[in-house]
């Protein structure tokens, strides 16, 4: 029997939906039939693209009855409210990282999707990319011993990419800590098994004129032993795209003579009203196109996996193997359809196949440790983490 194709609403037409475009476009068991904006163009665009309707607010979308689920992409301090919206009205949940701003908030996410019987799904975050899950299922196979040690590193242009202004306010959810921790946290934590005991984090704001967290380096201790040091820094000097072979995070080739691209984009923008509007020429309605095809699958900079017997190093093709004896490379095929694993994971969460992994729970936990990081930098201390799950534990 052929399986029914979860019908998705969007909230939120703007740079998250632009990323993840050619997913919904190439995704076999899931189509998109509604969304919401409050961008009149974004809606017209969208009206042409998928021929269904397009609303001016959530609420209306969330009435939907032709909608089975929504993804929620629009700015993190709407996360809360709009994932309530969804489950009161029967909707299963896809949300995009960070979950929330408060762990509060996230509790009552979490509510909400149980009273109503809802899947809840957050992502994407890179722990979903092929080559980590690889590497997952490598550790879980016993073949390397246990995880003693991670390192992970990515150095970006993310900061001074076209921003509005609660993206460069920390208490709003702006900050690398918030956008960026979410990913490599949810990495690390996967891959060392989740329950994360302690953290000490210093974080870095370095420029008067982008008044938040631009960089951070973190360590975290884990239940059973592993460790893990976690650096992020996105003031667009280094770029450890290098370390990839100049592959992008999102799998597409990177020209490393456009060096600068970011700095120079935003050099001259004399407002933040004036950024704000230049960040909506690059979202959808905007926008000329969708990211191209990737020619690999999506990274998050340099991870290294220490086991008792081999270190294990993701990659956007696979995952490179360095055994006591031996050094291999185990290939992942590329992607035929970029981020499936997000939308995969949904729907065999709502058809009740697979258990998710980025439950609400696993995503109040990585929110947690990124929280710990601001706390700890501000503290000068070591912070206990109290929320945490392991893989696969709700």
């Amino acid at each position: 029997m052929t399986e029914k194709k979860l019908r998705l609403g969007v909230a939120g037409l703007g740079r998250g939906f632009m990323l993840m475009l050619p997913t919904f476009r190439g995704h076999s068991r899931s189509r998109v039939v509604a969304a919401a904006s409050p961008g009149a163009d974004a809606r017209a665009q969208f009206k042409q693209d998928f021929g269904g309707p397009a609303y001016a607010t959530v609420d209306e979308l969330c009435r939907d009855p032709d909608v089975d689920a929504i993804y929620i992409a629009t700015p993190h301090q709407f996360h809360a409210e709009h994932v309530v919206a969804a489950a009161n009205n029967g909707k299963h949940v896809l949300v995009e990282k960070p979950m929330a701003l408060t762990l509060e908030e996230c509790a009552t996410m979490i509510a909400a999707a149980r009273t109503a019987g809802v899947q809840l799904i957050v992502g994407h975050s890179h722990s979903f990319n092929a080559p980590i899950l690889r590497t997952r299922a490598l550790i879980e196979s016993g073949a390397y011993g246990k995880v003693q040690m991670i390192t992970a590193a990515y150095y970006t242009d993310f900061l001074y990419r076209p921003r509005r202004p609660e993206e460069l306010d920390t208490a709003k959810g702006g900050g690398v800590v918030f956008s960026q921790g979410a990913h490599q946290v949810d990495i690390v934590r996967l891959l060392a098994g989740g329950r994360t005991r302690s953290l000490r984090a210093a974080t870095g704001a370095w420029d008067p004129a982008r008044p938040t967290e631009g960089a951070y380096t973190a360590l975290l201790t884990f239940e059973d032993g592993p460790f893990a040091s976690l650096t992020y820094s996105g003031y667009a000097h280094f770029d450890s795209d290098e370390f990839c072979g100049w592959m992008g995070e999102t799998g597409q080739p990177k020209d490393p003579a456009k060096y600068g691209a970011a700095r120079a984009m935003t050099a001259n923008v004399t407002s933040r009203d004036d950024e704000a509007r230049l960040k909506r020429t690059r979202g959808y309605g905007l926008a000329a196109n969708a990211p191209p095809p990737p020619a690999a699958h999506n990274h998050f900079g340099l991870v290294l996996v220490s086991c008792e017997h081999a270190d294990l190093r993701p990659m956007p093709t696979g995952v490179r193997i360095y055994a006591d004896a031996v050094e291999r490379f185990d290939p992942v095929p590329p992607p035929t359809v970029p981020r499936a694993e997000v939308l995969d994971e949904l729907c065999d969460a709502v058809a009740g196949t697979r258990p998710a992994i980025h439950t609400g729970e696993w995503a109040m936990a990585t929110l947690e440790a990124c929280l710990a990081i601001l706390q700890s930098s501000r503290q000068n201390r070591e912070v206990p983490l109290l929320h945490q799950v392991g893989v696969g534990q709700h």
